[in-house]
């Protein structure tokens, strides 16, 4: 079965340095694409005799005709058999001004001001990004990183039918991660921060897990984790959902959200998932 990945999002958001990456992990690449001749390579691809089996699609930039002509292409792609996921890479207005401010190139929606063509291109791809299976924000991530993020997604070369989860813990003061699907908020738990001897240390450390683990408010809220994800993950795989971001935040990310970010793995291990984790706060 051949395997497609759809790489859009805002424009100055890396979509080429993701098609960069890709191009390393042997994906055939075709940047800037047309959404009209999608149809035309899915027909090259699929033909008896065809090497070709992991493609990637990097739509290129247009106007306002952009979504409408996108819309039915990818459903005439997923209508093919093909294995089909739609990457969005998305950032902050702020940050696509610097962007574009350093570069000093021209959006291409050009010509109302570079506020405003933003505003506007973001307006006009809000159902796929809706629509996508991933949606990375670049925001904070430079090259290295957002390569890193792609690797991680992607890496595998066969197709891997088992919905990929990702968990990250996080501190509220230094904002909340962008491109997640839940977030859960453990800031009820008593604070190791408060106890001197707990506080150099973090959730990795066995005396602060221990302690945030005796607390009654973390046993009760890890069992109604525990039953929630009973609910919703098959519930995800039967609409198809082929990734899942979770994120557990506390105050500065570095005692509680660690620790039961890191007992959530167990809960999605037991039901035969492989969740991978990052600890994006703790070391500030």
């Amino acid at each position: 079965m051949s395997e497609f990945v759809i790489v859009a999002g805002m424009s100055g958001a890396g979509r080429s340095n993701a098609a960069a990456v890709f191009e390393d992990l042997n994906w055939f690449v075709i940047d800037n694409m047309p959404p009209a001749l999608i149809s035309k390579v899915t027909e090259l691809v699929n033909r008896p005799g065809s090497e070709t089996e992991r493609v990637v699609l990097v739509i290129g930039r247009g106007g306002s005709d952009y979504i409408a002509e996108l819309e039915p292409e990818l459903e005439a792609l997923i209508s093919s058999g093909a294995r089909v996921r739609v990457l969005f890479l998305d950032s902050s207005d702020e940050v696509l001004i610097q962007r574009y401010e350093g570069t000093r190139r021209r959006h291409p929606l050009g010509g109302d001001g570079l506020s405003e063509d933003i505003r506007r291109e973001r307006e006009m791809l809000a159902s796929l990004k809706d629509q996508a299976d991933i949606v990375i924000d670049t925001s904070d991530l430079n090259v290295h990183e957002l390569r890193d993020k792609i690797v991680s997604l992607f890496e595998s070369a066969e197709l891997d039918p088992v919905m990929r989860i990702s968990v990250v813990s996080f501190g509220y003061k230094y904002g909340i991660p962008r491109d997640v699907d839940l977030i859960f908020d453990v800031r009820f738990v008593p604070n190791p921060h408060w106890i001197p001897e707990l506080r150099p240390h973090t959730g990795l450390d066995k005396a602060v897990r221990d302690y945030v683990l005796a607390q009654s408010e973390s046993i009760e809220f890890l069992s109604k984790l525990d039953d929630l994800f009973e609910f919703l993950l098959p519930a995800f795989e039967r609409e198809g959902k082929s990734y899942l971001n979770v994120a557990i935040g506390c105050t500065g990310g570095k005692h509680r959200s660690v620790v039961i970010a890191e007992e959530l793995l167990r809960i999605f291990r037991k039901r035969g998932f492989d969740p991978r984790v990052s600890h994006r706060d703790i070391s500030r």
